[in-house]
């Protein structure tokens, strides 16, 4: 008992769900969005856009981590506008591991968001339109209600994604006690030192929360 309540275990798994619950909300926010503007817009480089929306889901971690390390990093002209305004680089930072999850969750909930909305009949949009609803109008209260079912399977799973980034966390943000390590790479290091204790205690909590979330998507496509 004293272990399950010491900063040791519970630092890791504050951190994830802190760093999987911002990145899941600007993921949500973003893919919705994206989502529901491709599904309805045809244009030339239509294809192209969305496979690059779409690559983080088949890139190696490790790419990803790469790429956002050469982004993010001293010698790009973001990396030098970060340290500039905040007076320190962005790598190795919490911000980081929210980045790097919102990065690899994203595709998910874009994915999904685009598969809901493509859902909603057309000619109810165009009925609101007759009637002088807004663009605004129309996505709020007619297309997103439609697609709730995805739009909530979606939000879960790229939350659930975001929980579990290990490799592009690693390389980006580093594995830091107390700062940007979570609960996948402090399973990593309590296998590499040996700890088995721990590394088993983390692994019940993670699968704990997983399995909830895969419980309510499911639950909610019945």
């Amino acid at each position: 008992m004293d272990l399950l309540l010491s900063k040791e275990f519970l630092s890791p798994i504050w951190l994830s769900v802190k760093t999987a619950a911002v990145s899941g909300t600007v993921v949500i926010v973003f893919g919705t969005l994206i989502g529901r503007f491709l599904a309805r817009k045809s244009f030339k480089g239509k294809a192209a856009l969305e496979t690059i929306l779409m690559l983080p889901m088949v890139l190696p971690p490790t790419v990803v981590g790469f790429f956002l390390i050469v982004f993010f990093g001293k010698n790009s002209i973001v990396g030098q506008t970060i340290e500039w305004l905040f007076h320190q680089p962005i790598i190795f930072t919490w911000w980081a591991a929210v980045i790097a999850s919102t990065v690899v969750a994203f595709p998910l909930m874009y994915q999904s968001a685009k598969s809901g909305f493509q859902g909603v009949p057309l000619e109810i949009e165009e009925a609101a339109k007759v009637d002088g609803a807004n663009e605004w109008k129309i996505f709020l209260f007619i297309s997103i209600p439609l697609a709730s079912k995805s739009l909530i399977t979606g939000s879960i799973l790229s939350f659930a994604r975001a929980l579990s980034e290990f490799g592009a966390t690693l390389m980006f943000a580093g594995n830091i006690p107390g700062k940007t390590q979570t609960i996948p790479t402090a399973i990593y290091i309590a296998i590499d030192s040996g700890n088995m204790t721990m590394a088993w205690m983390w692994v019940i909590s993670i699968v704990i929360l997983s399995f909830m979330m895969l419980l309510f998507v499911r639950a909610k496509q019945e």
